[in-house]
């Protein structure tokens, strides 16, 4: 059982067949912090028809909106005008997009995690939750 497949059972998430193809292949499309990437309806859409050529993207819409608002995925609006999705997790991370290829690498970093609960203390405040997103473009050596 892929790990949104498991989610979804423990949220009293029904999964048809349909739905179950698309948990796999989101639950296949990443792994918390070995990231492969974190597809968009489009490409979803794409890697779902080769298992299945009867789901239509309204289905993979309807599915990741009922997964979303489950908290089985997560639904990131990255700066290139289109949602990207992936699986929930409790372990927090960043994200650095490469402006040119789109790549998304996931990262952990315990100076930055320090500095912004120092930079809310200071202001007075007690942080509670924070998304950290960084874009750049590979320096070529």
């Amino acid at each position: 059982m892929s790990i949104i497949e498991e989610k979804c059972k423990s949220r009293g998430v029904r999964l048809t067949d349909q739905r179950r193809v698309i948990a796999k292949v989101m639950s296949d499309s990443k792994s918390t912090f070995g990231s492969k990437d974190h597809p968009d309806v489009d490409e979803l859409h794409k890697r779902v028809s080769l298992i299945d050529k009867r789901i239509s993207i309204a289905t993979v819409y309807r599915t990741l909106k009922l997964f979303e608002e489950s908290g089985i995925i997560e639904r990131h609006d990255f700066k290139e005008g289109k949602s990207r999705y992936e699986p929930s997790t409790d372990q927090h991370h960043d994200h650095l997009i490469d402006v040119n290829t789109g790549d998304i690498i996931e990262f952990v970093d315990k100076d930055i995690e320090e500095l912004q609960n120092r930079i809310a203390k200071k202001l007075g405040y007690k942080l509670v939750d924070h998304k950290l997103e960084l874009y750049g473009s590979k320096i070529k050596k």
